[in-house]
């Protein structure tokens, strides 16, 4: 964004310069549009609500916003299935609404950041409607395309990540479409430089009516070899991303964070390292898996492990300490609330939505606020499957009951890891619907929003609203949270999670009491001593002594 400052920062060791970006220092904020703010009372978001809520925003100190996607779709998946890349979901609004959301987001000093979904289109897609009627037009090769296998059926045995088989059978061409997700978005065939072609120029298109950068969805996908069945991180990944960066963003003060589910350690760099010319930072999940059953998946309960989290999380901060950056986040619209995974979302709740967001925001990398994660917002906690949207949810709940698991035993694991319990509506007030609507919310409210909604937390002086706010700031102001090197400490501690910031000879030290009980600890003595508190969840601290204690989910950041 060229009216934010981009300049040269001292490194941590003072022995050489990094560029500072205009994003090192801001804090991004993802808006699911359909359960952020409805302005005509139809039940779903839209861009005109949006534009309501930028003082909300602005107040909380976001440098800039992840739009999850508003073109226009179908809504098989919710918006990520896209059959128009240039035009407007009319449930959203229009064109023209786009464009005046991302002038006065600017006007604010807030980019917006558009969700480039390019794995895979819709099939209603202009592109795919062609493909599917004739095998010798030049939209048929934007595809996957394959002939059926030996005795007439499917290619391979392949599964879509969303269930059911990954090929769908096409009478009027003879042939099977492979989609990684559903049989309603096809695949887009990256082999082809036309299609590439296409895609680059609708970046650039959306780029220069004045957006701030791209979140891209799974793209690790896009390299695929399907016929080696690699999917995830394929051979012709990082030349495809090189390509993008050559043709698109090269010479742009844009942002560009990649989603996969796939990118460890060990690739990492690959994405975002100093000399890649790829992307700016990778949105990655171990630490998320870590509470995944290791058989079952994500929809079967698995106790919380600190240990393995913290293991997860701070070897991306070990792997981004000379080189590259990390997108920090414990929540978005595929996962559950953080308050009720990670934490308490009952007794505790405040404390705990506390002490996640002084973990998150102390580490090194670029946080990100999830709608509502700013005033605590819980998980729905739904009874029956009908109440469920989401097709991820709908599907595998489908072939688990075929598999002989009980609806209780799924409901119970849907209930913890759901997409859909980050997908209800935004609670705004006490007012019926939490504020979010005048008419029928496409999705259940949360029942509580009557005690938790943003003018309820606002109302506190001590607010969850307020102590995002001043870890933002933090960020902005203090150089050691902004650029300073990061050192676990306690890493095999159970309930306690800590760690150092350090910025040549200055330091900070954050303590976090993942429990809802008190912990006493004994702590080394290169980690104790007098200094300033920055952030605090429960009682002021100026001080880290030889014995700490701590209250049930308690955190604070001190300057030593």
């Amino acid at each position: 964004m060229s009216d934010l400052t981009t300049r040269p920062h001292p490194a941590p060791d003072a022995a050489s310069e990094i560029t500072e970006r205009w994003w090192h220092r801001a804090t991004g904020y993802q808006i699911y549009p359909r359960s952020f703010a409805d302005s005509n009372g139809d039940g779903m978001g839209d861009i005109p609500g949006i534009i309501a809520k930028l003082p909300h925003l602005s107040d909380l100190g976001i440098g800039f916003v992840w739009l999850s996607p508003v073109y226009a779709s179908p809504m098989v998946d919710n918006g990520y299935d896209i059959s128009d890349y240039r035009n407007i979901a009319p449930e959203f609004g229009t064109l023209d609404d786009m464009d005046r959301l991302i002038a006065a987001a600017r006007e604010r000093g807030i980019g917006i950041v558009m969700d480039l979904v390019v794995n895979h289109s819709s099939s209603l897609h202009a592109w795919f409607c062609k493909a599917r009627a004739a095998r010798d037009c030049p939209e048929h090769d934007y595809y996957i395309w394959r002939d059926p296998g030996p005795e007439g059926g499917p290619p391979d045995d392949a599964r879509a990540a969303f269930g059911g088989p990954a090929w769908t059978y096409v009478p009027e061409v003879g042939q099977y479409y492979f989609h990684y997700f559903s049989p309603a978005q096809p695949d887009l065939n990256w082999q082809n430089p036309a299609l590439r072609a296409e895609i680059h120029d609708m970046m650039r298109w959306w780029l220069d009516r004045g957006i701030a950068g791209f979140r891209m969805d799974v793209i690790s996908l896009i390299g695929k070899d399907v016929d080696a069945r690699l999917y995830e991180e394929g051979p012709h990944l990082h030349p495809f991303l090189q390509e993008m960066h050559r043709e698109v963003l090269a010479g742009r003060d844009v942002l560009t964070i990649g989603e996969s589910w796939s990118v460890s350690t060990e690739t990492g760099l690959l994405y975002c390292g100093r000399d890649r010319d790829e992307l700016d930072m990778v949105f990655e999940f171990s630490h998320i898996r870590e509470g995944w059953h290791p058989e079952l998946g994500k929809f079967a309960p698995k106790p919380f492990d600190l240990v393995a989290f913290k293991r997860a999380l701070f070897s991306w901060q070990d792997l981004t300490r000379e080189d590259g950056w990390h997108a920090l986040f414990l929540s978005n619209h595929d996962l559950p609330r953080q308050v009720s995974f990670y934490a308490d979302d009952q007794q505790f709740r405040r404390a705990g939505a506390k002490m996640l967001a002084t973990v998150l925001h102390l580490l090194k990398g670029t946080p990100f606020v999830y709608q509502g994660e700013e005033i605590g917002m819980t998980n729905a906690r739904f009874d029956r499957i009908d109440q469920y949207r989401d097709l991820e949810t709908l599907n595998h709940f489908e072939e688990q009951i075929a598999l002989g698991v009980e609806p209780e035993v799924f409901i119970t694991g849907a209930n913890r890891n759901s997409r859909d319990h980050s997908r209800t509506p935004m609670q705004w007030s006490d007012a019926p619907n939490g504020g979010f609507t005048t008419g029928t919310p496409w999705i259940e409210v949360n029942p509580n929003f009557c005690d938790i909604n943003v003018a309820q937390d606002l109302g506190d002086p001590d607010s969850i609203f307020t102590h995002y706010r001043r870890l933002i700031a933090l960020r902005q102001q203090n150089d050691i949270v902004a650029f300073g090197h990061t050192r676990q400490l306690l890493a095999a501690d159970a309930g306690v999670l800590a760690f150092e910031r350090r910025l040549g000879g200055r330091r900070i030290v954050v303590f976090a009491n993942f429990t809802p009980h008190p912990q006493r600890r004994d702590l080394p003595e290169d980690v104790t001593g007098r200094g300033e508190a920055l952030v605090h969840s429960h009682a002021r601290r100026d001080e880290v002594p030889g014995q700490l204690d701590l209250a049930p989910f308690e955190s604070f950041a001190c300057q030593i």
